[in-house]
C-alpha cells in the first residue's frame, strides 16, 4: 500500500490579517518618530534658537591669548639694559598636522637643528593646548624664515610668524642683577597653586616667559603686563580661516623700571676683571643708589630665552669660578684687613685711646700660639691712625680683647655688616658675624668664646663672612659720616619714584671717632708709605680717594706654609679686597670690590680695578668734571707749612677716652659730613 505526499495551504485571512498588524505597528513607530523628531527640531529652532545659536557662534570663533611684551629696564641714564625685539620663530599646531612624526621629518630637512631637540619639541607639542601654537624654533634667520614659507604648503600644521623676543642688548654686564627670562615651567605653576590660587592662562602660553633671576624675577608681574587676544574663526577642523578684528584686544606692555645703574660704570666694573672671579659694587654715599653691581666671571643671559642647551648650561654650572653666581650679593668673603675701621670704631667705642702705640716685631704671643703680622720683622710701635695706614695685625690682636667680639659684632652691624638690603632682588647672603650668643648656637659641643678667636675677627677673618653689597655699605656710612645710609637699586617703576636710601636713621658714631678712621684710610691711599698709594692716584687733579686694602686668607694654612705664589692652584690662593670712597675731602661715591683667589693681594689685584671703576663714576659726574678741569692753584713759593708736610700723618692731640660713643646731633645739612682732611684743600 502505497502513501501519498499531501499539501496543505494556510487560510488566507489569516496571513492578510498577519500583514495589517505588522504594518499598523512600523507605521505608528514611524508616525511616532516623526513627530518626535518634529517637536525636538521645533523646541531647537523656536524655543531653544538663540542658546544654540551663541553656542554655534563660539564654536565657530576662538580667543587666543596674545602675551603681552616685557616692561623695559633702563639705567638712571634712559639706556635700555633689557628690552624686546623681533624675532623670526616656526611654530606647530598639533591638532592641524596629519602626521607630528613626518612633519617633525620634513622640518628637520629645512632646519637640521630642530632634529637635535626632537624629543623637547614632541613633548611640548603633545603638552600644549588644542590648536594652540607652539614654537620649535626661534631667531630664524631669514633665509630659514623664507625657506619655511617657501614649503608651508607641503608642512600641515606648521606656520612662521615674527613676534616680540626679551633681548639683553649688554649681554654679561647685567646678567646677575637684572637676570633673565625663560619658559615657565610645572614649578613655576605648582607654586602658585601651592599658595592657593589659580594660575593665569597665560601662564600655559607655549609662548610666554617668566623672570628668573634678579629684577625680571623680583618685578616679574610689573614687567610681565597684561595679555591680549585674538579673536579667530576656524572652521570645523579648527584651522584658523579668518580674524575678528573688533573682537580682539591688544596686549598691554608692561611697566618700564628704570634702575640706579649707571652703564658705563657697570661696564668697566666688569672689564677691569677680566678673567678673574669677584664682585664689585659701587654707591652713591648722599643717597644709597647703586651705580654698578657686577659679579665675575658672567654669562650671556640671551642663551636661557629661549632655552639653553643643557650642555651649555652644565658647563656654566660646572666651571669652578661659577660665572651662574651673584657674588656681589650671594657669595661671600671674609673682609680681611678692610674691616679693621669697623674694629678701630669698636675700640674707640670702649675707650681705648687712639694714641697708644702697640710694638709690632712681626706677631703676637697669645696663649702657646703665635699670631702673625702680614710684615715680617713687624712694622715697630704703632698707634691707630699707623696701624690702619699700614694695615698692622698685631695692633688689633693686641687690643682686640679690650673690645671684646660682642662689641666688634655690633659696631659691625651698625656699619651694615650681616644684614639683607631691600634692593628688590631676595635670596641676598647675610654674612656671619660671630658674637658670644652665636657660638652657643653653632658649636654646641663647644659653646664657650675662647678668647684667641677675637684675634681672628680683629683683623676679618675666622668665622667673619661679608658680601660686596655689606662691603659697600660700611664705607658709604663712613664716608657719609652722618647717615647709616641703605642701598637703593629700583629707582622707579612704570614711573613712580621709588623711597630714596638717604632717607635712614643717624649713626651711632662720635664725628671724632669717624675722623680718625677715615684720616687713617685717606693715608692708606695717599701717604706714599700707605699701603695702596701706588694703586690709588686717580690723575683726576686734586680729588684723591680715601680707602683700605685687604688680603683674606680662603683657607687654613699649616705652620710655616707659604701662601703660594701667583701660580698657585687658584683655589688654593687668597681673596683680594678695596674698598674706598671719593673724593676723600668731600665725600660722593664708595666702592667695594672683591677678587676671589687673586693672583697676589688687595694693593696689587683689587686696588687698581677699583681706581678704574672709580674714575668713571668721578668722571661721569658733572660737579666733578668741574672740578677736575679748573686750573690748579699756583705752586707755593715760600716754605711748605708745617700742616702741609705732616698730611697722612696721626693727628698730634690724641682724642679723650671720654668722648661719647653716640654721634652728635647733626648740623642742618642732611649731606655726607665734609671729611676734616689735613691736607688743605
Amino acid at each position: 500500500m502505497s502513501s501519498e505526499p499531501s499539501i496543505f495551504f494556510s487560510d488566507v485571512n489569516e496571513r492578510q490579517g498577519s500583514f495589517l498588524r505588522r504594518t499598523l505597528l512600523l507605521g505608528g513607530g514611524a508616525t511616532l518618530g516623526i513627530v518626535a523628531l518634529t517637536g525636538r527640531l521645533a523646541q531647537l529652532q523656536v524655543v531653544q534658537a538663540e542658546e544654540y545659536a551663541t553656542l554655534a557662534t563660539n564654536n565657530q570663533f576662538n580667543f587666543r591669548l596674545v602675551p603681552p611684551p616685557r616692561g623695559l629696564i633702563k639705567d638712571r641714564n634712559g639706556v635700555v639694559i633689557a628690552g624686546n625685539r623681533p624675532s623670526f620663530r616656526v611654530l606647530v599646531v598639533r591638532d592641524e598636522t596629519k602626521d607630528l612624526d613626518q612633519t617633525l621629518d620634513l622640518l628637520g630637512q629645512l632646519l637640521p637643528d630642530t632634529l637635535e631637540r626632537r624629543r623637547t619639541i614632541i613633548r611640548e607639542v603633545n603638552a600644549a593646548p588644542r590648536f594652540s601654537p607652539v614654537p620649535v624654533k626661534s631667531d630664524l634667520t631669514w633665509e630659514e624664515f623664507s625657506r619655511v614659507n617657501l614649503h608651508a604648503a607641503e608642512l600641515p600644521g606648521v606656520m612662521a610668524d615674527m613676534n616680540e623676543a626679551r633681548y639683553y642688548p649688554h649681554g654679561g654686564a647685567y646678567a646677575h642683577v637684572v637676570g633673565y627670562v625663560a619658559k615657565v615651567s610645572d614649578r613655576d605653576v605648582k607654586a602658585i597653586r601651592d599658595k592657593g590660587e589659580d594660575p593665569p592662562s597665560i601662564l600655559f602660553n607655549p609662548g610666554f616667559r617668566i623672570g628668573r633671576q634678579g629684577i625680571e624675577k623680583s618685578l616679574d608681574l610689573d614687567l610681565r603686563g597684561v595679555a591680549g587676544g585674538n579673536r579667530v574663526e576656524v572652521d570645523a577642523r579648527g584651522r584658523v580661516v579668518a580674524e575678528d578684528i573688533a573682537g580682539s584686544r591688544p596686549a598691554v606692555q608692561g611697566a618700564e623700571v628704570v634702575l640706579t645703574l649707571d652703564n658705563d660704570v657697570q661696564q668697566r666694573a666688569l672689564e677691569v676683571f677680566g678673567e678673574e672671579s669677584g664682585g664689585c659694587v659701587v654707591m652713591d654715599v648722599r643717597n644709597g643708589d647703586i651705580l654698578a653691581m657686577v659679579s665675575s666671571p658672567s654669562f650671556d643671559p640671551n642663551l636661557f630665552v629661549s632655552g639653553v642647551p643643557s650642555k651649555v648650561y652644565r658647563a656654566l654650572a660646572d666651571y669652578e669660578r661659577k660665572p651662574l653666581l651673584d657674588k656681589a650679593i650671594y657669595g661671600t668673603f671674609p673682609p680681611g684687613s678692610t674691616f679693621k675701621m669697623t674694629t678701630a670704631l669698636a675700640f674707640l667705642d670702649a675707650g681705648i685711646d687712639p694714641a697708644e702705640r702697640v710694638v709690632c716685631t712681626g706677631g703676637y704671643r697669645y696663649g702657646g700660639r703665635t699670631f702673625r703680622c702680614w710684615k715680617r720683622g713687624g712694622h715697630g710701635a704703632m698707634d691707630m691712625h699707623n696701624a690702619i695706614k699700614n694695615s698692622c695685625d698685631t695692633y688689633f690682636y693686641h687690643l682686640s680683647n679690650r673690645a671684646g667680639v660682642d662689641r666688634i659684632a655690633r659696631v659691625a652691624e651698625d656699619l651694615g655688616y650681616h644684614q639683607t638690603y631691600d634692593i628688590g632682588i631676595a635670596g641676598q647672603s647675610k654674612g656671619l658675624m660671630p658674637t658670644t650668643a652665636w657660638v652657643k648656637k653653632a658649636r654646641p659641643r663647644d659653646p664657650v668664646w675662647h678668647p684667641g678667636e677675637t684675634l681672628s675677627v680683629a683683623i676679618g677673618q675666622g668665622a667673619v663672612a661679608a658680601t660686596a653689597l655689606q662691603q659697600a655699605v660700611m664705607v658709604s656710612r663712613l664716608a657719609n659720616g652722618r647717615k647709616a645710609i641703605r642701598p637703593r637699586l629700583i629707582k622707579s617703576i612704570g614711573g613712580k619714584e621709588q623711597p630714596s636710601g638717604g632717607d635712614v636713621p643717624d649713626l651711632p658714631f662720635s664725628d671724632q671717632h669717624l675722623d680718625i678712621v677715615r684720616a687713617g684710610m685717606a693715608a692708606v691711599a695717599n701717604d706714599v708709605t700707605g699701603t695702596a698709594y701706588r694703586a690709588s692716584q686717580l690723575g683726576l687733579g686734586d680729588i684723591k680717594m680715601a680707602g683700605k686694602t685687604g688680603t683674606a686668607q680662603s683657607r687654613d694654612y699649616k705652620a710655616g706654609e707659604s701662601r703660594g705664589p701667583r701660580n698657585a692652584v687658584w683655589s688654593r690662593r687668597d681673596h683680594a679686597l678695596f674698598v674706598a670712597f671719593a673724593p676723600h675731602d668731600a665725600p660722593r661715591y664708595a666702592i667695594a670690590l672683591i677678587i676671589q683667589h687673586a693672583p697676589s693681594g688687595g694693593s696689587a689685584d683689587a686696588a687698581p680695578r677699583a681706581r678704574e671703576v672709580m674714575k668713571v663714576a668721578l668722571l661721569k659726574d658733572p660737579e666733578m668734571r668741574a672740578r677736575i678741569e679748573r686750573p690748579l692753584p699756583p705752586e707755593p713759593t715760600g716754605p711748605i707749612s708745617e700742616e702741609e708736610a705732616n698730611f697722612g700723618a696721626a693727628p698730634d692731640a690724641p682724642v679723650d677716652e671720654a668722648a661719647p660713643s653716640a654721634r652728635p646731633a647733626p648740623a642742618a645739612s642732611s649731606g655726607p659730613r665734609p671729611y676734616l682732611s689735613e691736607e688743605p684743600r
